[in-house]
Parts: C-alpha cells; structure tokens; sequence
C-alpha cells in the first residue's frame, strides 16, 4: 500500500484594526516564516481601517501561525485570528461570470435588496466592493450564476429592485480574461 503524502492543512487569517504602514509587510513576512504559502487574499481600507484576509497552506499548526502572529496585535490596534479550513475543491463548478454594479443616492437596504435577487437564483457573489462618496453609492460585485438562469430576467428583476431604492443598477456578462 502506498501512501500518497497528505494535503498541507489551509489556514484562513484575518487581521483588521487601526491602519499604519508595514502591516501586509509584518504579516506576510511571519507567514513566510513559517513556511506557509499565500494562496488567495484580499487586503482594503474600510474608512482608516485596515482589513485583510488571507488562506495559506503549509505544514504550520494553527497554535503556531496565532504566535507568530500576536505581536502584531500587541498595542490593540490590530485584531489577528487564524483558523483552520477545509481544502477548496480542486474542480469547482464554476457559473456564468457576471458584474453587477449598483450606483446612487445612499440609503440603507441596497446591498441586501441586489443580494437577495442574485441568491434566489442560486446565483453566488465572490467579491463585493462598495464605496460611499458624500451622498453618491457605489457597489461593484463579481458574480457567478448557475447555468440555465435567465440573466436578462435577473437583471430585470435587479432593475426594479434598484428603482423603487432610487438607485440604477447594471448586470453585464463578462469575459473571463476581464476578471
């Protein structure tokens, strides 16, 4: 019987707080350390607030990426948490990628109203940005949609959604190259 060598285990990491420079610097150079990879992250500002999250895998038991990781939290200006995950499947079906991009005046609901439509279809959103600008809204969201949904239907639907919240919204296809 032979034994095929296991998986390196996949680490989710978030560190959010008080921004500054040298954060990503500091983080990734302890991960580095510890010999874990960085697979996959997305690091922004939210209004002075630093938020990044992060899957690595390696060998790194979670016990010991927490303490590589504590000094950086040790002023309470940053938040840092590290938990195990499962291993994203390899040959995951994919849908239809979309952009939806929602624009005007801020008020509260836009975001669950645009969300509510693309999920009673199935559809899945993975990346969400939204900016507030004075009284100007922006959200932009990358989204797969299953085969066989109606995008002109959805899109009509996110379009009367968007109208009685006062907004305008737009859901275009998108080459995957664009993404």
């Amino acid at each position: 019987m032979t034994l095929r060598p296991s998986a390196p285990t996949q680490h989710a990491i978030t560190v959010l707080g008080h921004d500054r420079p040298g954060i990503i610097a500091e983080t990734t150079e302890r991960l580095a350390d510890l010999g874990l990879n960085l697979e996959d992250s997305t690091m922004t500002l939210l209004r002075g607030h630093f938020a990044m999250m992060l899957v690595c895998s390696g060998e790194a038991p979670s016990a010991a990426i927490e303490a590589a990781l504590a000094p950086l939290a040790d002023d309470g200006a940053l938040t840092v948490t590290v938990r195990s995950v499962a291993p994203d499947d390899p040959d995951p079906v994919r849908g239809a990628p979309h952009v939806l991009t929602v624009h005007g005046g801020d008020r509260p609901g836009i975001v669950s109203s645009v969300a509510a439509e693309v999920a009673r279809v199935g559809g899945n959103i993975t990346d969400l940005t939204t900016r507030l600008a004075g009284d100007l809204y922006l959200l932009v969201a990358e989204l797969d949609l299953p085969a066989g949904v109606d995008a002109t239907a959805l899109g009509a639907e996110i379009d009367r959604v968007a109208t009685d919240l006062g907004v305008g919204a737009t859901l275009r296809p998108v080459e995957t190259d664009e993404l």
